[in-house]
């Protein structure tokens, strides 16, 4: 069933241009430029907004929600939301942020994972203002002296302007020629699309701007650049990754999500609410001084965590979220109240997992930890796991037998 849910936002035609800009504004960490924003706002035209995301896992957390709320903003607005999947960027690999080269998917990969994203951003996106369009659309036919004179619109110098690739040659590691065509197919792209904006993570920047310059190469107007945060994670420090356990999957349980989003640390409240809210800033103010006035900060969370819960899952589910799972705890249902526990790594990079159940008192002793995890029943985030897991930095939600489940933090 379509999870679409059309809450109220203020359209574009009833709003000043001021009151856009400071809309738009709204959960973005910079625009590039401006004054081309308010021209193009000006001009009265049906902007094409691009976003694009490479399929390279199945799921997506309430980290990936905040460009996409971007998008829906200009939705809202009146504008073409273009959602486009890079099936064919996929095959390369997004070098972004990584110290190695990133291996690329299979086709296989990509078509699943392509299926399960385009199923998911429409619980926020309005299907019938969405286009959504593949890469491989314009590359598939594509042939090599296509992809040679690509190549040649920049330099090997400029390209090692961008920061994660100068990081890597400066440490003497690999970087893959492919991998220097990323960015260069991305900016394309924009050209084929001939996109008015482009929205993305702050982490993209290098390639964002990429698409201007082929833009004006090829003899468009090029796009404004915009570009969004990186949501910081449950635990309130790094953004917010699966790998780091520190994740909302927007396709949790509700119990578990609403149990996630209200453990958040106070100081994450209004961020959060500015990145993942659909309230107005009027709304989020009086928020504020309910809070400031002394309320109790566990009330606007849970205020946001039943708003998230019913974008994904429906107001049913977000009326009952917050139901603990009784005695037994059921797989997905996060008991209201579960605690929250430090272990300190002492130095060590990991753990195994015995020696965190036992010093997190999940456990009576070491003995009792070997054989819960010898007969399977320990979970890690619900999955069953391994007597030789070890565990790194990060938060956790982690069951000990039937009854006993807390949130683990290694630190």
């Amino acid at each position: 069933m379509n999870q679409f849910i059309n809450v109220e936002i203020i359209k574009g035609a009833s709003m000043t241009l001021e009151q856009t800009l400071a809309e738009l504004r709204r959960g973005t960490e910079e625009i590039l430029l401006e004054d081309e924003l308010v021209a193009k706002l000006k001009s009265g035209k049906k902007l094409r907004i691009k976003a694009g995301f490479d399929p390279t896992a199945p799921d997506l957390h309430l980290g990936h929600t905040v460009l996409i709320n971007k998008m829906r903003q200009f939705q809202e607005m009146g504008h073409t939301v273009i959602f486009l999947i890079g099936d064919f960027t996929g095959l390369i690999g997004d070098p972004t942020g990584k110290s190695v080269t990133r291996p690329p998917l299979t086709e296989e990969e990509i078509e699943a994972n392509a299926l399960t994203y385009k199923e998911q951003v429409f619980k926020i996106l309005d299907p019938e203002k969405t286009e959504v369009r593949f890469n491989s659309e314009w590359f598939a036919d594509k042939g090599a002296d296509f992809m040679i004179k690509l190549a040649g619109q920049l330099s090997v110098a400029r390209m090692l302007e961008r920061d994660d690739f100068k990081k890597r040659f400066k440490a003497n590691q690999s970087i893959s020629i492919h991998e220097f065509l990323y960015p260069l197919v991305q900016g394309y792209d924009s050209v084929a699309l001939e996109a008015d904006f482009e929205l993305g993570g702050t982490d993209q920047r290098f390639n964002l701007l990429m698409g201007r310059e082929l833009q004006k190469g090829e003899g468009q107007e090029p796009q404004v650049v915009m570009m969004t945060p990186l949501l910081e994670g449950l635990d309130g420090v790094k953004k917010m990754s699966k790998s780091l356990g520190n994740y909302v999957g927007i396709n949790e349980a509700p119990g578990t999500m609403f149990q996630k989003i209200v453990s958040i640390p106070d100081s994450l409240i209004w961020r959060w609410y500015e990145l993942l809210s659909f309230k107005t800033l009027e709304e989020i103010e009086q928020l504020k001084q309910q809070v400031e006035s002394g309320g109790n900060p566990r009330d606007v969370k849970i205020e946001l965590a039943r708003e998230i819960v019913a974008r994904f899952h429906g107001d049913e589910a977000a009326a009952t979220a917050h139901k603990g799972a009784g005695n037994i705890i059921q797989e997905g249902e996060v008991p209201e109240g579960t605690p929250e526990v430090v272990v300190s790594l002492e130095g060590a990079e990991q753990l195994p997992i015995g020696a965190i159940i036992n010093k997190a008192n999940l456990a009576t002793n070491s003995a009792q930890a070997k054989d819960m995890l010898k007969n399977g029943r320990v979970k890690v985030e619900w999955d069953v796991v391994e007597p030789s897991l070890m565990l790194g930095p990060g938060r956790y939600l982690i069951q000990a037998g039937k009854k006993k489940i807390a949130w683990v933090v290694l630190d």
